[in-house]
């Protein structure tokens, strides 16, 4: 009896509590924590505001994330795309307007989440989904370059070696994620060799205090939302598009689900905490987010941690962590860019293969965002073209056959595909006007109308036959077909 109480009231242990699974999330956390550092601080500068702005928004959407969000073990913080956004409002109007912006693109964020715009992710084709994994490669890489310009000549050697330890550790050992052994080794070797490299601490002043708690400093009226809110829009969709696409593509390689929709109103939960509390805003980072992936890490512990880490790195062990060179974070950047990269899709075999079309598609995701420096432009060229090209296709598979009847008074018309804008402009034309046959039948059983234009090009269709004499009827028209037909024939003007 004891023993089936014992095993009735028994609990068992979240997976993440597993030893096992806990030491990897704990130091899946702990590099992406110190990735995280040069990288909030560089987009600071972007963004025009004090490194600590970057720092504390780094912390407050990590952690915020890691309990509103709906893709586990995806990093959240400052990011270059949304620095980009606001840094001509904060050259313009300061630090308080950005708090404000952030506050608001919050707000928009979660009413975009819960209306759904995450459903709009089954529009991105896979052609899209893989240039934007292999412009996301090739920008972290050309992130690092600055890093190698003027500098000591002792700064290739380290990078070398840190990559060979990234490399070759896993064939050893795995039990510690080696981008982490390559830190400490490096930063190790730098300071009992006193090597004067560039540093952490090169890059700007580390906060010394916890963000504290306020609203932003602002008049709370209609001339200050007329400022804030184009800047805010732009925040919102810039965050969604490039978290919405992290999201896809952790699923991709984790062989798991995420809910995107609790993603998207989480990012904007995330976005409000991080402006009350001062920062600058963000969303996903998907460099960050490799580096904690590939790490082995699944669970949200390793996210929350991330940010915890961060915190704790920068106030309490800033001089210390000051001293981590550069050369060792360049190392890990450079492994997650070529980890990232698809280099399957660039293969010659595989393009033999694929379609121009896709290939176009890629390219063309691929191109934009290297140039632009902005995922979300790239992804938008993209889909943009897929969907061109995809219409330009189905628009060739329409078919019109006829045939005449026996006593020759009737011609038949069969039309079959899909009937949209960009099919049935040439549809009209595919008609003869001049038939003698005195009575026309249009057979719609194997096409579907999609659109206002088709419906308008079959009004065209009968207008022209009746100035001929001829009389029209449209018969096989399915339900919805149908229902579109009777509610705009007659109503869409001209011919």
């Amino acid at each position: 009896m004891a023993g089936a109480l014992t095993r009735r009231f028994t609990v068992s242990r979240p997976a993440w509590l597993a030893p096992r699974i806990l030491r990897t999330e704990v130091l899946a956390g702990l590099v992406v924590a110190l990735a995280l550092i040069p990288e909030a601080i560089s987009f600071s500068i972007i963004a025009g505001v004090d490194p600590r702005v970057g720092l504390f928004a780094s912390f407050t959407m990590a952690v915020s994330i890691s309990i509103l969000g709906g893709r586990p073990a995806m990093i959240s913080a400052a990011t270059g795309a949304v620095a980009l956004v606001i840094a001509p409002l904060v050259h313009q109007y300061g630090l308080q307007y950005l708090i404000a912006t952030v506050i608001l693109a919050g707000v928009v964020q979660i009413v975009l989440g819960l209306l759904g715009v995450a459903k709009l992710m089954r529009f991105v084709p896979r052609s899209v989904m893989v240039g934007f994994v292999n412009a996301l490669a090739i920008l972290i890489f050309l992130a690092q370059l600055p890093q190698l310009q003027h500098v000591p000549l002792m700064v290739y050697p380290m990078v070398a070696v840190g990559l060979a330890i990234i490399y070759g550790l896993p064939r050893l050992t795995k039990v510690v994620p080696s981008p982490l052994i390559s830190i400490i080794v490096l930063t190790g070797l730098t300071m009992i060799l006193r090597l004067q490299v560039p540093t952490v601490a090169d890059q700007g002043e580390l906060p010394d205090s916890l963000p504290t708690l306020g609203l932003p400093d602002v008049p709370f009226d209609i001339a200050t939302l007329k400022i804030i809110a184009p800047y805010a829009i732009g925040m919102a969709l810039v965050g969604l598009l490039e978290s919405m696409m992290t999201a896809k593509l952790v699923d991709d390689i984790t062989d798991t689900h995420s809910n995107k929709t609790r993603e998207a109103w989480g990012q904007g939960g995330a976005n409000i905490v991080t402006g009350l509390f001062g920062g600058m805003g963000g969303c996903a980072m998907i460099g960050q987010t490799m580096i904690n992936v590939r790490s082995g890490a699944r669970t949200r512990l390793s996210t929350f941690l991330a940010g915890t880490f961060l915190l704790i790195l920068v106030v309490v062990l800033g001089d210390t962590v000051g001293k981590i060179p550069m050369a060792a974070l360049v190392g890990v950047m450079v492994f997650v860019s070529i980890s990232t990269f698809d280099w399957h899709s660039v293969a010659p075999k595989t393009l033999r293969r694929m379609p121009r079309s896709e290939t176009a598609v890629m390219v063309l995701t691929v191109v934009v965002t290297v140039v632009t420096h902005n995922l979300s432009y790239g992804v938008i060229a993209g889909v943009l073209l897929a969907l061109t090209l995809f219409a330009r296709r189905v628009a060739h598979l329409v078919n019109l056959t006829s045939t005449l009847s026996a006593d020759g008074t009737t011609r038949i018309y069969v039309v079959t595909g899909e009937l949209f804008f960009a099919s049935s402009n040439d549809l009209y034309a595919q008609f003869d006007y001049n038939d003698p046959a005195e009575h026309v039948i249009v057979d719609l059983t194997g096409a579907h109308l999609w659109d206002a234009s088709s419906t308008a090009t079959l009004d065209a269709v009968t207008n022209k036959f009746h100035r001929h004499g001829r009389t029209v009827e449209i018969i096989g028209l399915d339900e919805h077909s149908s229902a579109r037909h009777e509610r705009l024939s007659g109503h869409l003007g001209g011919h």
